[in-house]
């Protein structure tokens, strides 16, 4: 009997020790997706700087360190770094055993040419700001920079996709076009399927890291229109649906079963006047541009669209970026509006011609564009799918006025490089005074001195009046019954579900 005893209680500790195998994936869960999904997002050399490609980039790629739940620069691929004194030296240590969907396993060269081989935004800055990227062991990289730089970490990891890693050998292999066509990463879902305008199919990849996921299947199904979005969600042919304003937002809030997820994300929407530096163009007087400012009721849009949650902050930078500088606000005036235009000598307004906008928020600007021409100030709306609008943006290809917006990670001098001073990824023009407070802030170590130095700028964009600010965007997403865990705001500022292996269906 003893013998029996002892028998039973080795027995219960040797499976206490056998760790319990994770549950296999399970089940399908499905996006309505509110912009025509690109191949360009599916390789991080050329990630954007906005927040978009970084809804596929969390499923399928993984960084040395990315924002996560409670640390936006929480250790991914690298398990730790160090910065030498001098603050010229980068070490990182790369977390051991990391394998990529294809099998091969991860190494500092996979490191080192995907940094080499980054041309999205902000790559000109890093890239002229670092002397060499060293690969002293497999798991070993090592950055040096020309002089030290505040904020390498900041574009390396957050406001560009340079630190998203993708596996040398396959790339070298089947080339950047033929990568497009059938990506493969280091994230928690692999690629299956990809049809333009109507969906991504992906599956889980169980050799991840962090986690095994819990969802087999993703799909994240286009649906460009609202209504349609809306009415899958309510039917239940998708669990997720992104961005849903206005009256539709109200109506999902009110369907049982539904849960409406509104959440103020890090992405400013304004309204660029890109000819302002034309002294030919009406944009160039300041009175025409603060004319344009006081036009707008941000008050109603904000009411009206995403039923008062966006934040109303008149900056392109979000006011939870380090940083930040809070302007003045700009009223509802539109009889000085006019008054300022007659100033300037367009009493009766003029014509402004094409105003470019993302077409996911042509809702928002018709009414900026309502607004402007109740003043005088008329302008043709020309509304462009996603990925090409920032494509033509971006290669210069616009005049008059642009929708612009950005929800990518980073600080204010992340965020006024892309958008404000000269070389910059989406800038047109730009004014001496900010690209010299600009260099002077990036080599600037003391922090307070520097913060002085970023909030002056700051200043000047206003002063200046150099672009329409109109909020901090309130994303209203919902989601169905079937869902445990969406993801949606689990990490502060990101639009999108993420970390997708965290979100999770209901039990059946």
């Amino acid at each position: 009997m003893r013998r029996l005893r002892l028998a039973v209680w080795v027995l219960i500790a040797l499976l206490a020790v056998v760790p319990v195998a994770a549950a296999a994936p399970e089940g399908q869960l499905t996006w309505g997706v509110h912009i025509s999904l690109a191949p360009t997002w599916f390789d991080p050399a050329e990630t954007l700087g906005i927040i978009t490609p970084f809804m596929v980039m969390y499923a399928l790629h993984d960084a040395l360190a990315k924002a996560m739940p409670g640390n936006p620069t929480a250790p991914s691929l690298a398990e730790s770094w160090q910065v030498s004194a001098d603050g010229r030296v980068y070490d990182f240590t790369l977390r051991k055993g990391v394998k990529f969907h294809n099998g091969d396993t991860l190494t500092s060269e996979d490191v080192k040419f995907s940094f080499e081989r980054y041309r999205g935004a902000s790559a000109k800055a890093i890239h002229d700001r670092v002397a060499a990227v060293e690969t002293p062991g497999p798991l070993q990289v090592r950055f040096r920079l020309k002089n030290p730089w505040p904020d390498f970490m900041t574009f390396y990891t957050a406001a560009s996709g340079a630190g998203w890693i993708v596996p040398k050998k396959y790339v070298e292999k089947v080339g950047d076009e033929g990568y497009k066509k059938a990506p493969i990463g280091a994230g928690p879902y692999k690629f299956v399927s990809f049809s333009p305008g109507i969906e991504l199919v992906m599956e889980a990849f169980d050799g991840y890291w962090r986690k095994t996921p819990s969802v087999k299947r993703f799909v994240f199904k286009v649906i460009g229109d609202e209504t349609t979005r809306l009415a899958a969600l309510k039917r239940g042919e998708i669990d997720i649906v992104y961005s849903i304003r206005g009256e539709l937002a109200e109506e999902l809030q009110k369907t049982p079963g539904l849960i409406l997820k509104p959440t103020v994300i890090q992405a400013p929407q304004w309204v660029s006047m890109l000819d302002q530096w034309d002294p030919k163009s009406p944009w160039h007087d300041r009175r025409v541009r603060l004319a344009a400012n006081l036009a707008i009721d941000r008050k109603a849009i904000n009411d009206a669209i995403t039923l008062g949650h966006s934040r109303l902050t008149y900056s392109i930078i979000p006011s939870t970026f380090d940083f930040y500088w809070q302007p003045p606000a700009y009223t509802f005036d539109p009889a000085q509006a006019k008054k300022l235009l007659a100033e300037a000598g367009y009493p009766n307004g003029f014509d402004a011609g094409e105003y470019y906008l993302d077409i996911a928020y042509a809702n928002v600007q018709e009414a900026v564009a309502n607004y402007l021409q109740q003043v005088g100030i008329k302008s043709k709306l020309r509304p462009v799918e996603r990925a090409s609008h920032w494509a033509s943006y971006g290669d210069k290809k616009y005049k008059n006025l642009a929708y612009t917006a950005s929800g990518a990670f980073g600080n204010a001098a992340t965020r006024l490089e892309t958008f404000v001073v000269a070389g910059g990824a989406y800038v047109y023009g730009s004014y001496p005074e900010i690209d010299s407070l600009f260099k002077d802030q990036a080599a600037e170590m003391d922090r307070k001195k520097r913060e002085a130095l970023l909030h002056k700028i700051q200043q000047i964009v206003h002063e200046k009046t150099m672009v329409i600010p109109i909020w901090e965007l309130a994303f209203i997403n919902g989601q169905g019954p079937r869902i445990q865990e969406s993801g949606l705001g689990l990490i502060p500022g990101h639009a999108y579900s993420a970390p997708y292996e965290d979100v999770k269906l209901k039990a059946k």
